[in-house]
């Protein structure tokens, strides 16, 4: 008889010595390192990734969270895996985790029990990789995750102000998935349980490495190449930033895309193109895994995990977001076209959450990246396949998206009528430019505004948040963010429905400020514009550089990737900072700042709509 804890145990991934043992294991196939608590979840990569080795037959342990400051015991205690070590900095970048847009450490981490910081060092898969590297350079090192993606060619380092080459080079790995990474792993195990050496695992989709200029290597000769301008070009000139970023946005955003190459010294980066768009079967197989959907139970009395808190009783429905949102990192990580589970295993799962000793009735989120985009595709997928738009619903709405929001209407009432659910809530945000868009059949037209209606009705918790981001024309087209002008739609709209249902409800806008072309009477005009509405602004960022977005190679380069014009960027601490200020114009204290910042840019006629008597 198994012993009552041991079974528990066996529940999870193994992450320490004994609970290998306890399995009757010799050795690990896989050891997997990460900058995260582990939870055992769909929503923490590194437990999907762990769970899909173990469905393809191999022996995986997680080292969550390592101390990288002492003795490196926690990169010794299982010794070597058989195969290969597994690294991800977490679900976000180590970076963006740390440290706020003004570069100042934070005081918590949302990925670690009890949400104490430290838990992680910067740059985790560069620390992690090299640590392994050093005691074990005989065994191969595989990253993964949000950060080595991100990073896979030359990339511009907020918080080190420098262009960086590829997280290949700093890391020394000898293989890097990028994107949801569940097909590109399972091909990988396939290679080595045929015998391939990991050294010679050239030819799987949605990976990266790195060779020798004359090194030779195999590879899928239907594949076409692009050579992007190398990392020494870059430094150089800092337009060959701007115009490689071009290549690799179309190229990460096409169904059929791709394999491109970068040089770095006498070395190629090698990224190969993406895999097809999964399938419903596809993504419904991924989320029947095993989860216990808890976190490992040696965090008891550690203190809650606060990320899984936010998400422990909601359910993903799809993946992907064709919004091309310009600070967003979702489309180059996840891609721009959707791939939906079906409506069968959402509810499983649902089901499964009711089951939760904690459940109180209450799904957080039914949802995605963004939450109306569920089933959404293009009518004719042939016109999909040669398309290079970065978005699918800018400048404007393609002809081609079928933005029918009926699947998702259904959907959520099939969830609220399940057993046990009170409510179900949609925490994610909402595109309401696709919900006004205007299509050329009345009934997709009339059911969207119904979609938004039963959203507002049912699935709201008193606050409907949604993503202006800015008042500014000039600067929404930067953003690729649809006109201020649809917004006073959706609160006319959102007003209407609260009325006619006796809801006292609140619309929160979400807005960012010192985004590239934003100037400070941009952010005045923002603030009047809100005033006039009635807001005082709670849910603000201040923009922040991450690898791989559009504006962030503005913000460095100071080129606009597409057309190569320049654009100015507010860059010092004391711009960013004015702007920030004017989201909290009601605030006393900015009072007299503010209104010398708009005598100095001569805007009497905001200084009297912000500050004048009414």
């Amino acid at each position: 008889m198994i012993a009552p804890e041991r079974n528990l145990m066996s529940r999870w991934l193994p992450t320490t010595t004994k609970e290998v043992e306890a399995l009757g294991w010799e050795q690990p196939d896989v050891i997997l390192f990460s900058g995260d608590a582990y939870v055992d979840h769909p929503s923490f990569g590194a437990a999907v990734i762990g769970r899909i080795m173990e469905r393809e037959g191999l022996r995986v342990a997680i080292v969550p969270q390592p101390n990288w400051q002492d003795d490196l015991r926690d990169f010794k205690k299982l010794g070597k895996p058989r195969l290969f070590f597994a690294i991800t900095a977490g679900c976000m970048d180590s970076m963006v985790n740390h440290y706020t847009a003004n570069k100042r450490k934070r005081s918590n981490d949302a990925y670690t029990p009890g949400g104490r910081a430290g838990a992680r060092p910067d740059y985790a898969s560069v620390v992690y990789s090299n640590i392994l590297k050093t005691i074990y350079p005989d065994i191969p090192v595989l990253i993964g995750g949000i950060e080595a993606s991100l990073r896979r060619v030359t990339h511009y380092d907020y918080w080190s102000d420098q262009l960086r080459p590829s997280i290949l080079v700093d890391t020394q790995a000898d293989l890097l998935v990028y994107g949801m990474g569940e097909k590109s792993i399972i091909a990988i195990i396939n290679q080595l349980k045929e015998g391939v050496p990991f050294k010679e695992i050239t030819t799987v989709p949605q990976t990266a490495f790195i060779i020798d200029n004359s090194a030779t290597y195999t590879t899928n000769h239907e594949w076409e190449e692009l050579e992007l301008n190398s990392h020494e070009a870059c430094l150089a000139e800092k337009i060959n930033y701007a115009k490689n970023f071009r290549h690799i946005e179309e190229e990460s955003n096409k169904m059929v895309s791709r394999k491109l190459i970068q040089g770095y010294k006498d070395k190629r980066i090698i990224i190969n193109p993406s895999y097809e768009l999964l399938t419903t079967p596809e993504m419904d197989s991924f989320h029947a895994l095993p989860f216990t959907r808890l976190p490992h139970p040696r965090y008891r009395g550690k203190g809650t995990i606060p990320a899984y808190e936010m998400i422990r009783h909601s359910v993903n429905t799809h993946r992907g977001c064709f919004g091309g949102c310009t600070f967003c990192t979702i489309s180059a990580h996840q891609g721009k076209f959707i791939a939906s589970r079906s409506d069968e295993s959402i509810l499983e799962e649902v089901k499964q959450v009711t089951q939760m000793a904690d459940f109180k009735g209450y799904i957080s989120d039914v949802g995605g990246p963004l939450a109306n985009m569920y089933k959404m595709e293009g009518k004719h997928l042939e016109m999909c396949k040669v398309c290079r738009r970065p978005s699918c619903i800018f400048p404007d709405v393609c002809s081609n998206l079928n933005t029918d929001h009926r699947p998702m209407t259904n959907l959520y009432r099939k969830v609220a009528a399940l057993p046990g659910v009170k409510k179900a809530f949609i925490g994610s945000g909402i595109r309401y430019d696709i919900i006004f868009h205007k299509t050329r059949d009345e009934k997709v037209n009339q059911a969207n505004e119904e979609y938004l209606e039963e959203v507002i009705v049912n699935h709201v918790s008193g606050r409907l948040k949604v993503a202006p981001e800015h008042t500014s024309d000039k600067v929404l087209k930067l953003m690729r963010k649809p006109s201020f002008s649809i917004f006073f739609k959706l609160k006319k709209f959102f007003d209407k429905v609260n009325a006619a249902n006796g809801l006292k409800q609140q619309l929160i806008p979400y807005f960012i400020s010192s985004h590239p072309g934003s100037t400070s009477a941009d952010m005045a005009e923002l603030a009047a514009e809100t005033k006039e509405l009635d807001f005082k602004l709670e849910q603000v960022q201040d923009f922040t550089p991450t690898p791989m977005t559009l504006a962030t190679v503005i913000y460095y380069s100071g080129y606009h990737p597409y057309t190569l014009e320049k654009i100015s960027t507010p860059r010092t601490q004391v711009q960013k900072q004015t702007q920030r200020k004017f989201l909290f114009w009601y605030q006393k204290e900015y009072r007299n700042e503010l209104i010398a910042e708009l005598r100095k840019i001569n805007r009497p006629d905001l200084e009297k709509r912000l500050f004048g008597k009414k």
